[in-house]
């Protein structure tokens, strides 16, 4: 299981420094960049994604990274940190809009 996680991880590494201006739905799913978006920026996340660099530094963000101005690219032990809080702000918010189409009688 470690080795799925370390291939994820070191993936978002290397994609996020070769070519940070793909769309970061190339690597997270929608429900995740949304998710990571919205509690980040706590706004509504963009028709568009952002790009991947971008998300990077965000769920980097979640696990300490601080994305100051000489700080270099975030590191794998913070986007480890970071895509685990991603996944439970991904189901938070899947469980928010299931309870929201829910119908009380």
């Amino acid at each position: 299981m470690y080795m799925i996680i370390a291939w994820r991880v070191l993936l978002l590494t290397t994609l996020g420094r070769a070519c940070p201006e793909l769309p970061c739905d190339v690597v997270f799913e929608t429900e995740q960049w949304q998710a990571a978006y919205t509690v980040a920026k706590k706004a509504p996340p963009p028709k568009t994604p952002p790009s991947l660099d971008q998300m990077v530094r965000i769920v980097a963000g979640f696990g300490g990274f601080l994305n100051r101005k000489h700080d270099g690219f975030p590191g794998s032990k913070t986007l480890w940190i970071g895509l685990q809080w991603v996944q439970d702000f991904a189901i938070a918010l899947a469980a928010q809009q299931a309870s929201q189409n829910r119908r009380y009688v």
